[in-house]
């Protein structure tokens, strides 16, 4: 099976602290690798983390908060000092256009590739990017500024070829296209093999959607059918609900019930508030409500 994981580089929240770092997840799918906002010092943990920065082909942005994108304009200087020559694609709200230009002016005069702008309409659920095995869309989100998520979702793969049965029949291998494509085969004296006899079913299509800072929705779950591993913040425990509720953001206990009521398999745990020197409290209260669910921390990589 074709790698699909998340690699968390920072999973604090907006104050700064020595033990977490801004928010910044790389999503890798295949041979693709995809930066979810890029809040200051992702530079350094993609360092640690061992990725290759010339691999990232985009970034998305989930909101203008500083500490989802004030490391942008950094890496994309630091793309052009390590001879960056592929275009980089940024997937984020249209506001963040101009700012971005006049940065690239400011700082990166003289970049020797393209950075790509693409506007995302953080008010409804669409697909932003589409290649051949994947597709993006933007999860609608409820913030004090426009703001989504990301739903990485893998298109549904080929069938499987039964080596077996070519071997036995005698199929060449020029056919095994055709065959995976849903054609049969028809021996020399008129047997006929149906695809079905001939392969196994395709591996099950695998999905990651990333719900950045957002008050809890109730109705949230209904985007995120099928989903496989869900990040979803939880800045904040009930303890401070009502604080959650004014600057728009969700408790431990809210991000449960959003993978609980979506049947997701796992649920991340992130964006801590500073407030909690130890997350054991976010993390008993998000699993009274989903057993499966799980804390993030720099560095850690999580197979969808």
């Amino acid at each position: 099976m074709q790698p699909f994981r998340v690699h968390i580089l920072g999973c604090g929240s907006a104050l700064p602290t020595p033990k977490h770092g801004a928010s910044a997840q790389v999503v890798e799918i295949r041979d693709k690798m995809f930066l979810v906002d890029c809040g200051e010092g992702t530079q350094i943990q993609l360092r640690r983390s061992h990725i290759n920065f010339m691999r990232i082909q985009g970034v998305f942005i989930s909101h203008l908060h500083g500490d989802h994108c004030f490391g942008l304009i950094g890496m994309i200087s630091t793309f052009g000092m390590l001879g960056r020559v592929a275009p980089l694609h940024v997937y984020a709200p249209k506001e963040l256009k101009t700012m971005l230009e006049s940065q690239i002016e400011m700082f990166c005069n003289g970049l020797e590739y393209e950075v790509l702008f693409h506007a995302v309409d953080t008010t409804v659920s669409e697909i932003i990017y589409e290649d051949r095995s994947l597709t993006v869309t933007s999860i609608p989100l409820n913030h004090r500024i426009a703001c989504c998520g990301f739903l990485f979702r893998e298109k549904p793969g080929l069938p499987h070829i039964r080596r077996d049965m070519i071997d036995f029949l005698g199929i060449p291998v020029s056919q095994i296209n055709n065959i995976k494509a849903g054609m049969g085969w028809t021996t020399e004296d008129g047997t006929c093999y149906a695809h079905e006899r001939l392969v196994t079913p395709p591996d099950r299509a695998r999905s990651y959607a990333y719900c950045s800072d957002t008050k809890y929705i109730p109705s949230l779950h209904e985007l995120l059918p099928d989903v496989d591993l869900l990040y979803h913040e939880s800045t904040y425990c009930e303890d401070n609900a009502k604080r959650a509720a004014l600057y728009y953001h969700s408790t431990a206990r809210q991000a449960a019930m959003v993978a609980r009521d979506a049947g997701v398999r796992k649920l991340l745990l992130g964006h801590y508030s500073a407030r909690y020197e130890n997350e054991a409290m976010i993390l008993k209260e998000a699993q009274e409500i989903f057993p499966e669910s799980h804390l993030t921390k720099e560095n850690d990589v999580f197979e969808v």
